[in-house]
């Protein structure tokens, strides 16, 4: 058996659908937990740290592209690799693409074609992340304190100069 590839959460409220996605990415390698539903999907994403979510798009409670709009808008999942699987129509995929699915394949799937997607997003996943490593997290505005709180000397702040400071 080859080596762990990754870990996919796969989502579909049907358990065969979710039975089958499971068993082929297994014999590839990869660590496979499953949801039956977008919002169980959302109440584990966190625990279990995917490389990859699957999505169906209709589903109870809540579904897919709802479910994928919710992990695009959580930092913490915003750059997770999302893939649909589903009998999706052209609407769906416009729909899908406007939340920020990664990819698409329709039900009924290949195998070999669900293999060789998931793949692709797990490792444009890890190179992603590696180069987030690579260049630190991401530049954000700090508070620059004032000029005259940097003054090596000790030199009055501008505050003080201003008379508001020590015994204004």
């Amino acid at each position: 058996m080859p080596g762990v590839s990754g870990r996919v959460l796969v989502v579909d409220d049907n358990k065969v659908i979710r039975q089958l996605i499971r068993v082929n990415l297994e014999l590839e390698g990869f660590e496979v937990v499953t949801a039956a539903d977008g919002a169980e999907c959302l109440d584990v994403v966190h625990q279990v740290c995917p490389d990859v979510v699957t999505l169906d798009v209709a589903m109870p409670r809540l579904d897919g592209l709802r479910t994928a709009a919710r992990l695009r808008a959580d930092p913490r999942t915003r750059g997770l690799p999302l893939a649909i699987i589903s009998a999706c129509t052209e609407f769906e995929v416009e729909a899908g693409l406007e939340v920020g699915v990664d990819a698409f394949l329709a039900k009924p799937f290949d195998p070999s074609e669900l293999i060789s997607l998931v793949q692709q997003l797990a490792e444009r996943g890890r190179d992603d992340a590696s180069l987030e490593s690579a260049l630190g997290p991401p530049l954000t505005p700090t508070a620059v304190p004032p000029l005259g709180a940097l003054d090596p000397l000790g030199a009055p702040g501008e505050a003080e100069r201003a008379g508001r400071g020590v015994g204004g």
